[in-house]
């Protein structure tokens, strides 16, 4: 039984794809005698015609990509367009720095690991990008004996 017609009306109808209109199966009959837009309609009021749902993109593997991304995988070389500063500027970068050596100063400071004379010229050198992380400025420290331990 070709209902071709029927099922182009209906798509035309429905606003939808002759792919998503749907016919019920067991009135195929009382709908292949439906041969005007009127009888087509009074179809789909009794839903023996119907649009089938929008088939969508499944956001599955987006959602399980973003959940390892923020465990910090898929992140090698091979996931990564653009230059290194492309991703965090040179700015960026030396404000992190330069804000965790400073954090590290103060709190050598109020441990009473140094006094404040040498925590102000510890400071301007850090401005002055004298130390690339804080494990060269405890190793400097250390070198010169300027930690007073207890």
């Amino acid at each position: 039984m070709k209902l071709r017609m029927q099922k182009r009306l209906a798509a035309d109808i429905l606003g939808v794809g002759e792919e998503r209109v749907w016919i019920d199966p067991d009135r195929m009959t009382e709908v292949s005698t439906a041969i005007t837009r009127a009888d087509i309609r009074e179809l789909i009021r009794d839903e023996a015609i119907k649009a089938k749902p929008k088939k969508s993109t499944s956001r599955a593997r987006a959602r399980k990509r973003q959940e390892q991304k923020s465990k910090g995988r898929q992140s090698g070389p091979g996931t990564r367009k653009g230059s290194k500063q492309g991703r965090k500027s040179r700015k960026d970068e030396w404000i992190s720095k330069v804000r965790s050596l400073r954090q590290e100063l103060r709190e050598y400071r109020d441990e009473g690991l140094i006094d404040s004379s040498l925590y102000r010229s510890l400071y301007r050198k850090v401005k002055g990008g004298a130390f690339r992380n804080k494990a060269h400025l405890r190793t400097y420290l250390e070198e010169r004996g300027l930690l007073e331990e207890d």
